[in-house]
């Protein structure tokens, strides 16, 4: 295809993924699921091209930003503190479910080996949360269900890939038994976990001495390769490489890079993110009428594998919702453990206290036991105000939709593999299946629960308690307002009354949306009235980093007040001739 004729397609492509994209909103439909349907029909049309994407593109060139994208989107502590359920899901739900399809294809194809079916498993066993969460944000799924699921897309890529290359390499007389299976697959995740940190730390340290958004963002764009390429090369799972990143990057972006670099990774990575998980599953669809007419009937029709494509989706949805049952339970004696362990915390906190405090290595451990014991009651405190009930359970359970990662990964399978084409359109099967079944009805199905979502009003007073709590640490800094301005000159008291009336104003608009959900704007400030006022955004930045560490706000809370600060900031550095 010639150069000129995929600029086209590129652009048609791009223009039909914003098409669809604004009319699903309006339809109550996630996009995925009508770019499916969309580029199957397009594939029918005379004298359009066959689509056939090479699995390397995808693999290499796609899911490492696109899980970038997501990974630095995720709140770390959300993110910990459902890391039992996310584990769960995202390892053994995966692992499981890749042996049990796996017997089931080994029974149902006679020529296909072990190692083979095990490695179609692999495909077919990692549910892709981007639909599911898509839905789930969109109807106002509760804030801990659609970091589960955002968390499960983000690690079982890795799992499921890792075993796909364990499997291969059994089936080719790599592995000479279970055990360098385990190893193997034990090496990829630890040094797969070392890899992504050091790219973490390395970039965020280069990003942060950059004062240049162009560069700044230049760098961002190749982190997820930094991070894949080398992992691979060790033979660790360079998508966890890239997953462990972003997460850090997310995390490290509030205290090291300048409020317009979080701005822009924000547009930028939230762009990026879009193009390439729609774009996906338009070519999935595209790609349906090339796999249909390439199965060779003598070995098995077509009617048989998509048979035998909609009897592993109906394994897959069987075990999934089998294992929420005593995950659910587990999730549930886990709090009930968490807080008995830190009640006793709390005991060996006040018997400490009760002998005193001699030293001042001692003192610093108490002060640090106080820290942690204050960020496990909030870990308990978040996890029973949004506990996973049964209803939770089985939005969970229904939202096992498959794409990305099964689009790519079914065609990596090797060329001599028995039932190849075959078993590629099993894959697709139980992807578009799952995709319209599941993805189609999980609306209806969330409506039907009564699964109550996030509460507007309550997110809002969050806000505005921790915008009170900020404030408290800025206003702190006019107690000496000329410290701030490097000047020997008398400070105007107007000034510094227009700098702390603002600061009031913020929390008292805040409080004002509590009721009313308004929208507030400041005043343009002069010279000295900015230098101060970043004084102040600087002090509140600060103490939203204590906020978040300790743990007792939200983080949807967390990370509004922090773009309301970006915003502020941002806005502060314009008008003074900086970037």
């Amino acid at each position: 295809m010639a150069v000129v004729e995929l600029a086209v397609l590129a652009v048609i492509g791009v223009a039909l993924i914003v098409t669809v994209a604004a009319f699903s909103k309006r339809l109550g439909i996630a996009a995925p699921l009508i770019l499916v349907v969309v580029g199957l029909g397009l594939s029918y049309l005379p004298g359009l091209p066959t689509f056939t994407v090479p699995h390397d593109v995808i693999l290499m060139g796609v899911l490492p930003p696109l899980l970038y994208a997501a990974a630095v989107n995720v709140p770390v502590v959300d993110f910990r503190r459902n890391f039992g359920a996310i584990s769960s899901l995202s390892v053994f739900l995966v692992l499981f479910s890749a042996f049990a399809t796996g017997l089931l294809l080994y029974i149902l194809l006679p020529d296909l080996n072990f190692a083979a079916a095990v490695a179609l498993g692999a495909v077919v066993s990692p549910p892709d949360a981007v639909a599911a969460t898509s839905i789930g944000k969109k109807l106002g799924l509760p804030p801990r269900l659609v970091t589960v699921l955002e968390g499960e897309g983000l690690v079982n890529d890795a799992t499921a890939l890792v075993l796909l290359r364990s499997a291969i390499a059994a089936g080719a007389g790599g592995l000479a038994s279970i055990w360098d299976g385990v190893a193997d697959f034990g090496f990829a995740v630890v040094a797969a976990v070392a890899v992504g940190l050091l790219v973490g730390v390395l970039t965020v340290f280069v990003r942060s001495k950059l004062h240049d958004p162009v560069l700044d963002t230049a760098i961002s764009f190749v982190v997820p390769f930094l991070a894949f390429i080398p992992a691979e090369e060790l033979g660790a799972s360079g998508v966890l490489a890239v997953v462990v990143a972003g997460l850090y990057t997310g995390h490290r972006a509030g205290a090291a890079f300048s409020a317009q670099a979080r701005i822009n990774d924000s547009v930028n990575w939230h762009t990026v993110q879009f193009l390439l998980e729609n774009g996906v599953f338009l070519l999935m669809g595209l790609e349906i009428r090339y796999l249909v007419e390439n199965v060779d009937p003598a070995l098995l029709t077509v009617r048989e594998a998509v048979l035998i494509g909609l009897a592993v989706t109906a394994l897959l949805i069987v075990i999934r919702f089998a294992w929420m049952g005593p995950l659910t339970l587990f999730l549930r004696a886990k709090v009930g453990y968490q807080e008995r362990r830190t009640n006793r915390f709390r005991t060996i906190l006040d018997s400490m206290l009760a002998v005193g405090l001699p030293d001042a290595r001692t003192r610093r451990r108490h002060t640090r036991g106080e820290e942690l014991y204050r960020r496990r009651q909030a870990d308990i405190a978040q996890l029973r105000g949004e506990g996973l009930g049964w209803r939770g359970g089985v939005v969970i359970g229904w939202s096992g939709m498959r794409g990305v990662v099964t689009l790519a990964a079914a065609q990596s399978l090797p060329e001599a593999t028995p039932y190849r084409e075959q078993l590629v359109l099993i894959a697709f099967t139980v992807a578009v299946v799952s995709l319209l079944l599941q993805g189609g009805t999980l609306p209806w199905v969330i409506r039907l629960l009564g699964v109550r979502g996030r509460n507007a009003a309550e997110d809002q007073r969050k806000l505005a308690t921790l915008l009170d709590q900020i404030s408290d640490a800025g206003l702190k800094v006019l107690e000496d307002p000329a410290k701030c301005l490097d000047q020997d000159t008398q400070v105007d008291p107007d000034v510094v009354e227009r700098v702390r009336q603002d600061t009031f104003l913020r929390s008292a608009l805040a409080w004002e949306r509590v009721k009313a959900l308004g929208i507030g704007t400041t005043a343009t400030p002069q010279l000295q009235y900015r230098a101060l006022r970043r004084a102040v955004v600087d002090a509140e930045r600060n103490a939203l980093l204590q906020a978040r560490r300790e743990g007792h706000f939200p983080s949807r809370a967390l990370t509004d007040a922090q773009r309301l600060l970006d915003l502020e900031e941002s806005r502060l550095k314009a008008r003074l001739g900086e970037h």
